[in-house]
């Protein structure tokens, strides 16, 4: 083999090679993931526990994707037992590195093309075009209201975002909104059925409108269908009557 014949194959096999390591990673993520969630569910001496690292640890399952359990909630449970500043730089760090967790997910996600069909939707198109405008204050706003955050971690994929510039912003916003959590659990001292209570509420209040969406979306594909079904016998009579001797 040539010295040429061997740089030209060189970036092939670097490419490959990174490309099995980012999956390794990726199903890494997942799994440790989906094992937290499982733990957290299924154990409720660790539910219980009043440990900072339960805190922590708690900050991947909340934080990661498209997640079904609320954040906010366990901040106010923890700042019953711990200063505000504490509860705040513990959650703040574990967020921080689900949210870089996030990015590199997405962005293999992205390199496999998952994301293409999604992007050439004429609504997905708008979104990252105002998105695009001012993305970091977007991301800023988005992080620091109490709204579903999980599309601007994909519009700031789909807009090749930095990830330094994208963990700043979270940093930023991330911090005063946890710290003001923490400073109304650390004065009030709620209760724990009220605290439950707002966790139940949190995770209906995420779950409904996706229940709604799908509802339109079934209407939708009904609708489609019965419209083509309607087409069909009028196209099929023009056919047999194109068809005719005469005609």
């Amino acid at each position: 083999m040539s010295d040429l014949d061997f740089l030209t194959q060189l970036p092939l096999k670097k490419t490959r090679r990174a490309k099995r390591a980012r999956i390794t990673i990726f199903s890494l993520e997942i799994i440790l993931i989906v094992g937290l969630m499982v733990i957290w569910i299924t154990s409720s001496s660790i539910r219980q526990n009043k440990s900072l690292w339960v805190l922590f640890f708690y900050c991947f399952p909340s934080e990661f994707l498209i997640s079904f359990v609320p954040h906010e909630p366990v901040i106010l449970f923890f700042s019953k037992y711990y200063s505000a500043l504490t509860v705040t730089l513990v959650s703040l760090a574990g967020t921080v590195l689900a949210e870089a967790l996030n990015y590199s997910t997405l962005k293999l996600v992205e390199e496999f093309k998952l994301l293409s069909k999604a992007k050439k939707s004429a609504f997905v198109e708008k979104l990252i075009n105002a998105f695009g405008r001012q993305p970091y204050l977007a991301l800023w706003v988005a992080a620091f209201l109490p709204v579903p955050f999980y599309p601007f971690r994909f519009l700031t994929v789909m807009t090749n975002l930095p990830l330094v510039g994208y963990l700043a912003v979270i940093v930023t916003a991330r911090f005063p909104k946890f710290l003001i959590l923490a400073l109304i659990g650390r004065v009030l001292k709620i209760p724990d059925l009220i605290i439950v209570a707002f966790f139940l509420t949190l995770i209906l209040a995420g779950y409904l409108p996706s229940v709604r969406f799908d509802k339109k979306r079934k209407k939708a594909r009904v609708r489609s269908e019965q419209s083509s079904l309607a087409i069909k016998p009028e196209q099929e009579e023009k056919a047999a009557a194109s068809s005719r001797p005469g005609f």
